[in-house]
């Protein structure tokens, strides 16, 4: 099996971004012309617990105004003055679960994503330590948890299926420790996973 050093993920990272050429790798909704869409980014984390690589997820509360409940990175909408994805994904990170942006090492990009709601999300993938002392907003995140990267890349533990009348499809996980990993989140992960080779 590949060995998954910072720098291979860094390099798998760089040559899909060199080919997606700032594309939008897959999109919930139609994407017209004339489609308005918002401005985000997200932090895909990846952190080292027990002797393998974990991706770091939040769950948000009931209280946000979207996705509700819903599994998530760490991440939001751009602000005025933001020109990179790595400065909001980095920024929001921090304004949510308290992570300073120094402890963050970024390895690169995944190809954006359309979501439902409208928003052209970038994903910025980047190395965090642990432990950590979180400090949880408590009004936007519930949660934080992670979840071993080979059983996010075991095939039995995900499907995709075909939305009905649609060609686009839905990603959802099998529970993990009581968490429901779906939707974009989902896809953004199975997306990093095929851009490591871990599955095709």
């Amino acid at each position: 099996m590949t060995q998954l050093t910072e720098e291979y993920i860094s390099r798998k990272l760089f040559k899909a971004e060199q080919n997606a050429v700032d594309s939008d790798g897959y999109a919930e909704i139609p994407v017209r012309p004339e489609t308005l869409l918002k401005c985000a980014a997200v932090l895909v984390p990846l952190t080292y617990v027990k002797d393998e690589w974990h991706i770091l997820f939040t769950r948000r509360t009931d209280r946000v105004e979207s996705h509700k409940g819903q599994v998530s990175f760490p991440g939001g909408a751009c602000d005025d003055g933001e020109t990179t994805p790595e400065q909001t994904a980095l920024r929001e990170t921090e304004e949510e679960i308290g992570m300073n942006p120094a402890d963050v090492k970024v390895l690169g990009r995944l190809s954006r994503l359309v979501t439902i709601s409208s928003f052209r999300v970038s994903p910025i993938v980047g190395v965090i330590p642990w432990p950590y002392a979180f400090r949880v907003a408590g009004v936007e995140v519930a949660r934080v948890f992670t979840i071993p990267l080979l059983w996010l890349a075991n095939r039995n533990n995900y499907w995709e299926f075909s939305l009905r009348e649609s060609e686009r499809s839905l990603i959802a996980y099998h529970p993990y420790d009581g968490e429901l990993l779906w939707g974009a989140t989902a896809r953004m992960t199975v997306n990093f996973l095929r851009t490591l080779e871990l599955i095709k």
